[in-house]
């Protein structure tokens, strides 16, 4: 909503060399960026909204999403030794991977992981021969070693499939702009061919998928001001 009232503003104060994209699928699989990201803009600049407190972004995390499933033999619970529980199997697997070394970075602080979601079973009297799970690590640099240790904890035990790696980038940032980094991650990797990233938005990622989810009409407010500022300032980089 910011980004489109500063883009009325600015078409009326005679700026035309800028250009709006609305995108689907961020919160999955970026589809829609990488769908972009198949064209060629003659753009120097991109700036991203995700909510930073109408601070700009220094940068973010990148992701490495996993996504394991384990496989038993259903069996009566009241006797287990005719099973093999495919749970069991997931949550000696799920304690290894929380057990993986995670990196540091001086600028982007702490790997962290996420078991996000688990599945698993029928019923409560039934020994599960089925169960999954997806894991989320948010990367502060290249996830290459990172993938071997997974695929170390994983490999033989489980089937696996490693859905998403985004790697963490570096945003653009200038004087005057008050500064931050970003656990999150956003569009911005996927869309390499629109020019050099910048991430700034009203709103606190702190309160985002809860119940109390907003933004104060005064910071989208100032996000307008902070806009227009952003693109004078590109401008005279152009």
């Amino acid at each position: 909503a910011s980004q489109v009232i500063d883009a009325q503003g600015l078409k009326a104060g005679g700026v035309r060399d800028f250009a709006m994209l609305f995108m689907v699928g961020e919160e999955i699989l970026s589809d829609g960026a990488r769908k972009a990201n198949e064209q060629t803009p003659d753009t120097k600049y991109i700036i991203n909204g995700e909510p930073t407190e109408n601070k700009l972004a220094v940068g973010t995390k990148g992701i490495l999403r996993v996504d394991i499933k384990t496989s038993g033999k259903a069996a009566h619970s009241a006797y287990p030794e005719m099973g093999d529980s495919a749970i069991l199997k997931l949550l000696d697997i799920l304690e290894d991977v929380r057990r993986i070394p995670l990196t540091e970075d001086p600028v982007m602080g702490q790997a962290t992981v996420n078991i996000g979601v688990i599945e698993g079973g029928t019923a409560i009297n039934v020994i599960p021969d089925n169960a999954s799970s997806i894991i989320l690590f948010r990367t502060v640099s290249l996830a290459n070693e990172l993938r071997e240790n997974v695929e170390a904890a994983l490999k033989g035990r489980c089937q696996y499939e490693f859905v998403r790696d985004t790697k963490p980038i570096r945003t653009e940032h200038f004087d005057g702009f008050e500064t931050e980094v970003v656990s999150f991650s956003t569009d911005l990797p996927s869309l390499t061919r629109w020019g050099r990233p910048l991430l700034l938005g009203p709103g606190s990622i702190r309160v985002a998928h809860t119940d109390h989810e907003r933004v104060r009409k005064s910071e989208l407010l100032h996000a307008v001001e902070l806009y227009t500022r952003l693109v004078k300032e590109l401008k005279k980089r152009i």
